[in-house]
């Protein structure tokens, strides 16, 4: 790596295939964990002397120093040719490891195999997760493979490419195609990888042509009255942000005064547009582009919207760890993500969801993780309507409960009892009723809680 190409480097925030360390650590067998991370994903460049605020803060080097970084990197097995080099900026000197990806996957570090996970670093625990990572990872990494019909610099689009670069504060001092390479988008057969088709070509449908989003607004609660539809195409952004528009532009609005006085209307979307937001990140990132029978699905219905793409949760993250761990399908296309500020963090998404939905008072979304990956999102509807589509599955009793918490969320159980004119064994056989089916939850305790209803809708014919 020449002298200006590590200043331009340095200019760029750490990501699936930057990491910098102020200082070498305690242990020097961490930066082997880390180029194992790289080797194992789509390659990378760590930087020792740049610290997280990407200052050039420098170190010294000896002799026994140089000797201990070789051994360090003969810790990885099968062995990776890693360029290591001493370069200085602004008389700081800054030791440069450039790993490339590895192509005898997987690698390990004394017996361990890491990953990269967005920005981070990650040790593959059970020999369970190993195998099905290294089954599948094809497919896990599609968008690091070559387009073999993309011809660069014909079939590139270097005006999208200049809007990206700003957008991301990448410097543009040097050519495009050298860019290109920093961001690992070139092959080491110099082609561009799926990933970089799928940004910046000027025709992405050319090369991936099921790499497409289609939106669907319906009648009613299924699919057998289509009101409106639309297909995007396009690059991944494009997609994103064309997406996001036809949602909003499918829901209600409602208008919020800001202050007690008055003043401007607040215009509010049904459901907050950041939970649509992670989803369609989330299907864009994560979804299986191996697959050709179908593209991403964004389907409004009167009582819910959902969000569906190819490929379901990946075989690395088990059920019981959904939500809580994360692994990227295609972890190029989500440091592409990050570099525009489209994600926040790896793993972080899902959560998001969840959060914003319940800072709205509004159902939990659902999610299906099998053959499709599906986020559900379900619409406010007036309690009155609600409950009169439950009518067929609730007794009358049922009935007179939901409306009494309804009016009095903090009401007690003897209230209650007085209410639907019951004993206390029926009021808490048919709470028992109302929670099995989902409809009904306690927050806090029995004195100072309250009741929540969750307004969900009712089975489907």
């Amino acid at each position: 790596m020449k002298p200006h190409e590590l200043e331009l480097l340095i200019q760029e925030k750490e990501g699936y295939t930057i990491e910098y360390k102020q200082s070498f650590p305690s242990k020097l067998s961490e930066l082997a964990t880390e180029l194992c991370a790289f080797a194992n994903a789509s390659g990378g460049v760590l930087l020792v002397g740049v610290n997280d605020r990407q200052e050039v803060t420098g170190i010294t080097l000896d002799n026994i120093q140089r000797s201990r970084i070789q051994g360090v990197i003969n810790l990885i097995d099968p062995t990776v040719a890693i360029k290591v080099s001493e370069q200085h900026v602004n008389g700081k000197m800054v030791l440069c490891f450039e790993c490339p990806a590895g192509e005898q996957k997987p690698y390990a570090v004394s017996g361990s195999i890491y990953i990269r996970n967005g920005p981070n670093s990650e040790r593959i625990i059970s020999t369970e997760q190993m195998r099905r990572l290294f089954q599948h990872s094809d497919s896990i990494f599609f968008d690091s493979a070559p387009c073999a019909s993309f011809r660069y610099p014909e079939h590139f689009d270097s005006d999208y490419f200049e809007q990206f670069t700003k957008k991301a504060g990448i410097t543009t001092n040097i050519n495009e195609y050298s860019l290109l390479e920093n961001l690992k988008l070139i092959t080491a057969k110099k082609q561009l990888t799926n990933a970089g088709v799928l940004f910046f070509a000027k025709n992405v449908q050319e090369h991936i042509e099921h790499a497409v989003s289609r939106c669907i607004l319906f009648k009613g609660i299924d699919k057998r009255y289509i009101l409106d539809s639309k297909e995007i195409g396009g690059n991944l952004e494009f997609q994103y942000e064309e997406a996001l528009k036809y949602i909003i532009s499918k829901l209600n609005l409602r208008f919020d005064i800001e202050t007690e006085e008055g003043g401007a209307r607040k215009e509010v979307l049904e459901i907050p547009e950041t939970a649509f937001r992670e989803a369609l990140v989330n299907a864009l990132c994560h979804r299986s582009y191996y697959g050709k029978g179908g593209g991403i699905m964004v389907e409004i219905y009167d009582d819910r919207v959902q969000i569906c793409n190819p490929g379901g949760l990946v075989s690395i993250i088990t059920p019981r760890e959904f939500g809580t761990k994360s692994f990227s399908r295609n972890p190029l296309i989500f440091g592409l993500m990050q570099r525009i500020a489209l994600v926040e963090k790896a793993g972080s998404g899902i959560k998001r969801m969840r959060d914003t939905m319940k800072e709205a008072n509004l159902i939990e979304p659902k999610f299906e993780i099998g053959g499709f990956f599906t986020v559900i999102f379900y619409r406010p509807v007036a309690f009155e309507k609600w409950l009169e589509g439950w009518g067929a599955y609730l007794t009358t009793t049922l009935i007179k409960i939901l409306l009494a918490i309804h009016d009095q969320e903090r009401i007690t159980k003897p209230q209650l009892s007085n209410v639907v004119g019951q004993g206390k064994t029926s009021v808490d056989n048919n709470i028992a009723k109302l929670r099995k089916l989902g409809l009904l939850t306690r927050e806090g305790s029995d004195k100072s809680g309250r009741w929540l209803i969750h307004q969900l809708p009712p089975p489907m014919e």
